[in-house]
């Protein structure tokens, strides 16, 4: 079974609500959100070949099983009790560990890559998390971080729209703070539409994104022609690119540990 096909059964367990704080595989209604992270994953995978990764607030667990297809060990970290349980009974050949991610499980110079996606921004110390991730990782270890981009997620404000983000990142203070905490920045960029996705957001009044939230404000039934455009999306169909990352939707950084 490929990781992928895993990761679609195992959103089929029981248990594990979908609360808005994290996205899962296999829900229709959601899929736009989980092939955007996909997307992500499947573009950093090279970093993680043969290594030993820990996945910082691995939530649903499909991301560490992505990874686990070509690291030599995968540790899924998450703070959360019941979410581990699901990772633990639906990811087996994960390694499952509970705790904080501002005091990391792990002892210092153990791991070749810790993978941070979509987690940053919901964190109340982010260089705390930072310090951690320098210790933790060998030297010259690298950290993958995606977070989303405040210029276009909260547009115009300083507090985000997100009830669960404590602090979202303009590409500027994503590079800042990681070079605050030590890192060398080796790649930042940003994840956008292709041209589908363009395609589907011309024929949704501009934006995919803006009518996927209409529908989840309103609490209204999901018109069918949204159902199926937002079920048609597939991870190939976002673009990660180092232009105009202020436009960007999500931010893509790797960051080399001193």
């Amino acid at each position: 079974m490929s990781s992928i096909h895993a990761a679609i059964d195992a959103a089929e367990e029981p248990g594990l609500p979908l609360t808005g704080e994290r996205t899962v595989p296999g829900i229709a209604e959601e899929n736009y959100w989980f092939r955007r992270h996909e997307a992500a994953y499947l573009a950093l995978l090279p970093h993680c070949a043969g290594g030993t990764v820990l996945d910082a607030g691995c939530g649903e667990g499909y991301g560490a099983q992505l990874i686990a297809g070509t690291a030599a060990r995968v540790l899924a970290l998450d703070y959360d009790e019941f979410t581990a349980a699901h990772v633990a009974r639906a990811y087996p050949d994960l390694a499952v560990l509970r705790g904080n991610l501002a005091d990391l499980p792990v002892r210092s110079s153990s791991v070749d890559v810790v993978a941070n996606f979509q987690v940053i921004e919901h964190l109340w110390s982010q260089e705390g998390f930072l310090a951690e991730c320098a210790r933790v990782l060998r030297p010259g270890g690298r950290l993958l971080v995606t977070t989303p981009n405040r210029l276009t997620f909260s547009p115009g404000r300083d507090t985000p729209l997100n009830p669960f983000h404590t602090r979202e990142l303009a590409p500027n203070e994503l590079a800042e703070l990681l070079r605050g905490a030590g890192f060398r920045v080796e790649l930042l960029a940003g994840l956008r539409h292709g041209p589908a996705l363009r395609e589907l957001d011309a024929a949704n009044g501009g934006s995919i994104i803006d009518a996927q939230v209409a529908v989840a404000v309103a609490g209204t039934p999901w018109p069918a022609d949204l159902l199926d455009a937002v079920k048609s999306v597939r991870s190939n169909d976002f673009e990660i690119t180092g232009d105009d990352l202020d436009a960007s939707l999500d931010l893509v950084a790797v960051a080399v540990a001193p």
